[in-house]
């Protein structure tokens, strides 16, 4: 999943992602029975966008499932996390 959200100074990520995991998975545990077994993975990964970086990363996020089908979801986050020379140990990354 994918989200672009305005947060206020006085909202962490963390508590942030708490609420729309919790939030959704109320919502499909209410909409749809069968998937009672449905639970979010642990973790998160989150990235800040400048303003002027907003209409690129709305059109990045619309094109998600096309780009899927070319790179798996941990080939794409090992791109971004390099292309942004973020520090990290892959033994973290994955459950």
């Amino acid at each position: 999943m994918r989200v672009l959200l305005t947060l206020p100074t006085t909202l962490a990520i963390a508590k942030a992602v708490q609420f729309i995991k919790a939030g959704s998975s109320a919502w499909i545990h209410q909409t749809f029975p069968n998937l009672r077994s449905f639970a979010w993975q642990q973790g998160y990964g989150a990235f800040s966008v400048g303003v002027s970086q907003v209409q690129e990363t709305v059109h990045y996020i619309d094109q998600q499932l096309e780009h899927h089908r070319t790179r798996t979801f941990q080939e794409e986050y090992l791109a971004i996390l390099k292309k942004h020379d973020a520090h990290f140990d892959e033994k973290y990354l994955w459950n």
